[in-house]
Parts: C-alpha cells; structure tokens; sequence
C-alpha cells in the first residue's frame, strides 16, 4: 500500500537524480536516460565521469543538470586526483558533483584529512559553479560515526550529505536518512541512494527528510505514482 504523502508527480520527479553508474553501461543507455530525464523532468542525470561530455549533449536546452561521482565508489584516491576528477568532470559540463569520503580516515579519526579533503572539493566545485554532495557511505559506518562524518560535510562546506554508493553492502535507510537530517539541519540537501527502486521506497526516505532521491528506477517509481493518482 502507497505511503500518504502530499508530494505531487512533479516535486517527486524534481528530486530524482537519474542514475546510471553500472560499469557495463553503454553510450546507448546513457542517450535513453537522458532522454527519460528530460520527458519526466528530474533533477539531474548522474553518469560515470567518462559519459558527462556525451550527457551533457543530450541534456543540452533542458532544465536537468548533468552530475557525475568523484573517488567513485571506494573514496580511497587521493585529495589531488578528487580535485583533479572534479575540474575536469566540470570542464566536460557537470555541475553536480558526488564525492565519496575517504572511509577509511574517518573511521582512524583522521578528522582533519577528512573535513580538508572535502572542503577542498567543494570550494573547487563552488568556484566551478557546481555542488558537492558527500557520500559518507553509511552501511560501512556506526552511528557515532556517521553523526560525525555528517558534521565534518556541513562544515567542510559541502552542499548535500549522501547515504551510499549503491556498490557497498547497503543502500539507504530511512534510519539513516532521518539521523542525517537532524544533524544537518534544515537548509543543507540530504541525499538518499542505493536500493531506492519503487515510490514507496522513495516516499519513506522524502519523509525521512531526504531532499534528493538517487535511483536507477526514476521512470518506474514515477509511473507508480501516476497510476495511483489514477485510482484516488
């Protein structure tokens, strides 16, 4: 049964992030979703980093960013390579950024490399026009840990803190999207992804305080909701 929500068919589609990062994913599907992307109106398309220049030109006269990940999916590259994917990702024509935190440092305590590392990604992006979104990838984190990385985002400067790859051993829960929010605070983005695949999935993370929704099934969970607006 469909969560009750007041989200109408347009918000919900305003804050999906089309995604397609599979290693296998061909010239040909990266054109479908973007055509997708425009039909239904999402926020942006988030490609692998090799696809933004062929993204942005299939999104060229449309209202949908092009976005792309960054030390994607391990967070274990170097801050200098992060800086370097992420000006030349700019350069192709993305203007959302999705970096993954060194995970490693942080659960070290190495607080300072991380909240350095991801300030100067973001001041990078900022100076670039575009947004940083921190993937902080939560399934591999204790709650102690995740309130911190959380804190280390918002101060470091970044736009959005992000649940998941989607490549770990867990995706976004609803636990962890609304632990995010309260740390966060109202005016920072929250980003939920990995296993976000029908609008019930989608409704429980919005109202879990999740302002984007990162999924490969945008076109199917917004043709659920649809049908059930059908049925009202």
């Amino acid at each position: 049964m469909a969560i009750e929500t007041k989200i109408s068919v347009a918000e919900l589609a305003g804050m999906i992030d089309y995604t397609l990062l599979k290693p296998e994913a061909t010239p040909d599907q990266v054109e479908q979703i973007c055509k997708e992307a425009v039909e239904y109106r999402f926020a942006s398309v988030c490609v692998n980093s090799g696809y933004v220049t062929l993204t942005k030109r299939n999104l060229q006269g449309s209202l949908v960013k092009v976005g792309t990940t960054i030390g994607f999916p391990l967070g274990a590259a170097s801050t200098k390579s992060k800086i370097c994917e992420a000006e030349e990702a700019m350069n192709d024509g993305a203007k959302e950024l999705d970096m993954v935190i060194n995970i490693g440092r942080l659960k070290a305590q190495y607080y300072d490399y991380v909240e350095s590392e991801i300030r100067e990604v973001a001041d990078a992006a900022h100076q670039g026009n575009s947004i940083l979104k921190v993937i902080i990838e939560a399934c591999l984190l204790t709650g102690e840990e995740k309130e911190k990385a959380c804190r280390l985002t918002k101060e470091a400067g970044a736009d959005f803190v992000k649940t998941s790859t989607g490549f770990s051993k867990g995706g976004a829960t609803a636990a962890d999207v609304a632990l995010m929010r309260k740390v966060v605070g109202s005016k920072m983005g929250v980003k939920a992804a990995g296993g976000i695949r029908s609008y019930d999935d989608a409704l429980i993370m919005v109202q879990s305080g999740a302002s984007r929704i990162g999924t490969s099934s945008g076109v199917k969970i917004i043709l659920e909701v649809v049908a059930l607006s059908r049925t009202d």
